[in-house]
């Protein structure tokens, strides 16, 4: 099922390495599952945004959910190619059956294209209004 998504679905441990790389997640960010199995998610988090992530995600294994609740986020990730895309991406925290957090898992959809052509609406917009 998880492979057969079109969103990216991506697993990540407590420590933070993927365990779960959909094809979803191959099409979208360029890594096949066999590269992206184990690699830090910094690979994909632009630079300036890791610190700000990993503090979210670390507070989030800790409380045991994340202060995003059901929200869509709209993030930059980074392609293996250098690319600089935009996903909307759901996070959720994975708990066990004895409640303790076994991970994060992330939905997302590649949101480039929208997210530009609102960017350049804006900018027209405020152009306008001069």
């Amino acid at each position: 099922m998880i492979e057969q998504a079109g969103d990216a679905m991506i697993f990540i441990d407590r420590a933070g390495a993927i365990q779960v790389w959909n094809r979803g997640a191959e099409k979208i960010l360029g890594y096949t599952t066999s590269e992206a199995r184990h690699m830090s998610l910094d690979r994909i988090i632009p630079e300036n945004l890791r610190q700000p992530h990993w503090d979210g995600f670390n507070r989030a294994v800790a409380n045991g959910h994340t202060k995003h609740g059901d929200r869509v986020l709209t993030t930059k990730a980074i392609h293996k190619d250098g690319h600089k895309i935009y996903m909307d991406l759901h996070f959720c925290i994975i708990k066990d059956d004895a409640g303790t957090v076994v991970g994060a898992l992330s939905i997302g959809r590649d949101c480039t294209e929208r997210y530009l052509a609102e960017k350049a609406a804006r900018k027209a917009a405020q152009q306008q209004q001069g």
